[in-house]
C-alpha cells in the first residue's frame, strides 16, 4: 500500500507542472545556500584556528603571571625566571621561549610604537620563520610582517632604529636589518611587531634567562610546572575569542537560512491548501472507493515531501559540481577583510562536510514534511458524500 501511495503521490505532484518545478527549484536554492554559507563559515573557522595554533598558540601556552596581551603598559613588566622543567624542554625542543619589549622604530625621522619580541633562531614549534635570524649582519637580524613593513615602510635589507628601556628604565637604541619579510594572514605575530633572537633582547634588556611566554608543541600534553608565576592556557582558552566570533557569525547567517527557507515552505504550505481545495472530487472518491481517512492524508503529505525530495535532488545536480570546484579552487576574499584582526588568508576554502549536508537535508526534508501534512489536518473533517459534490470545509 505504501509503494502505491508513493507512485500515486509521485504522478500528482509531477502532473502539477510548471508548479510543482517552482517549488522545487526554490528549495534548492534554499538548500544550497544554506550548505555554501554554513561550509564559508566553518570554513573560515577552520583556517583561522589552524593558521593562529601553527604560528603562534602551538599546543598551548605558558605566561607569565603578570602578562596581559590586552594591555601594553604590563608588557615591560611580564617576565620571569624560567622553571627547571621549563628550561629542560627548551633545552630539548619540546617549548620556545618568547621575550616581549616594548620599544620604538624610527625610520626616515617617522617615530612607531611596537613591541619587540626574541625567539629561538633555531626553534620549531611554531611556523614563524625565525631561522633567518641566524643571518650574518653587522646590525641586529629581524623579522618582519607584511603589514608592518608595509607600515613603516621597510624592505628585505633596509635598516632602521630601535630604542628601547632596559629592566632599570634606562632608554638605549640599536640599528637593525630587516632580514626576512614573512607573508602571514596571523596579525598577532604581525602588526606593531619585530622579531629578533631572544639571546640578543635579553642582552639589550640586561635581563637573564627569563621570558614572558612559552609556547608548546602541538599534540604534547601541557606538563605540570610547579611555578606560581607560570599560568597554563590551553588552546580552548587562547581561541575563545575565536570560537565566538564563528558562534556570532553562524547565529547571523541563521537570519538568511529562516528566509530562504521560509519562502519555499510558504510555497508548499499554500500548494498543499490549493490542492486539497480544488481536489475535494478526488479526494471524496478515494474515501468512498476504501482508502482511509489517514491514508488519504498520508498522501497528501507525501506529495508535498517529495517537493523537498526533489528540490534536493535538483540541487545537488548543479550544487555537487559548484561546491567541488568552490573546495578546490577557493574564494579570493577582499582586500578589506585584512582589518578585521583574525588570522584570514588571501583565499578561503569552504568545508562542506558529511555533517552539514546530513544536517541540512534533515533540516529541509523535516521542514517540508511537516509543512505539508498541517493543511491535510482538513482532509479529517471533510464527508465523503460532500467531497464528492465539491462540497465540505
Amino acid at each position: 500500500m505504501i509503494m502505491v501511495t508513493l507512485k500515486l503521490a509521485l504522478k500528482n505532484i509531477l502532473g502539477a507542472g510548471l508548479r510543482t518545478w517552482l517549488n522545487v527549484i526554490i528549495l534548492s536554492i534554499a538548500f544550497v545556500a544554506i550548505i555554501f554559507t554554513q561550509g564559508f563559515i566553518e570554513g573560515m573557522g577552520n583556517a583561522i584556528v589552524n593558521d593562529m595554533q601553527e604560528m603562534l598558540y602551538g599546543g598551548g601556552q605558558y605566561w607569565h603571571e603578570k602578562y596581559d596581551p590586552q594591555n601594553p603598559l604590563t608588557i615591560d613588566g611580564s617576565h620571569g625566571e624560567l622553571a627547571p622543567k621549563m628550561k629542560n624542554m627548551i633545552n630539548n625542543d619540546k617549548m620556545v621561549p618568547i621575550l616581549i619589549r616594548s620599544g620604538s622604530i624610527y625610520v626616515n625621522g617617522n617615530s612607531q610604537v611596537i613591541q619587540i619580541k626574541g625567539i629561538k633562531p633555531e626553534q620549531n614549534v611554531i611556523e614563524l620563520p625565525s631561522e633567518h635570524l641566524n643571518t650574518e649582519s653587522e646590525y641586529i637580524p629581524a623579522i618582519l610582517g607584511s603589514r608592518m613593513a608595509d607600515k613603516v615602510n621597510l624592505k628585505e635589507n633596509d635598516q632602521a632604529t630601535i630604542r628601547w628601556r632596559d629592566k632599570d628604565g634606562t632608554f638605549d637604541a640599536a640599528d637593525i636589518e630587516v632580514v626576512h619579510i614573512m607573508h602571514t594572514s596571523v596579525q598577532a605575530i604581525d602588526n606593531g611587531q619585530i622579531w629578533i633572537s631572544i639571546s640578543k633582547l635579553r642582552s639589550m634588556m640586561e635581563l637573564g634567562d627569563e621570558a614572558t611566554l612559552t609556547i608548546l608543541p602541538q599534540g604534547i600534553e601541557a606538563p605540570n610546572i610547579v611555578a606560581s608565576q607560570w599560568l597554563y592556557k590551553s588552546p580552548d582558552v587562547l581561541l575563545q575569542d575565536i570560537q565566538n566570533m564563528l558562534k556570532t557569525k553562524t547565529a547571523g547567517s541563521m537570519f538568511m537560512y529562516i528566509v530562504l527557507l521560509a519562502m519555499g515552505l510558504l510555497a508548499i504550505f499554500d500548494t498543499q491548501v490549493l490542492a486539497i481545495f480544488r481536489r475535494k472530487k478526488e479526494i471524496g472518491t478515494l474515501i468512498a472507493l476504501g482508502m482511509t481517512r489517514r491514508q488519504t492524508i498520508l498522501l497528501f503529505t507525501i506529495e508535498g515531501a517529495l517537493h523537498g525530495v526533489l528540490g534536493l535532488i535538483v540541487g545537488a545536480v548543479y550544487g555537487i559540481p559548484a561546491f567541488a570546484w568552490i573546495a578546490n579552487k577557493g574564494i579570493k576574499l577582499p582586500d578589506m577583510m585584512d582589518q578585521f584582526g583574525f588570522a584570514l588568508s588571501a583565499r578561503l576554502y569552504p568545508s562542506f562536510g558529511l555533517k552539514l549536508l546530513l544536517m541540512t537535508t534533515l533540516l529541509v526534508l523535516g521542514s517540508v514534511t511537516i509543512v505539508s501534512f498541517l493543511p491535510t489536518r482538513r482532509i479529517a473533517r471533510l464527508e465523503p458524500t460532500e467531497a464528492l459534490q465539491g462540497r465540505g470545509k
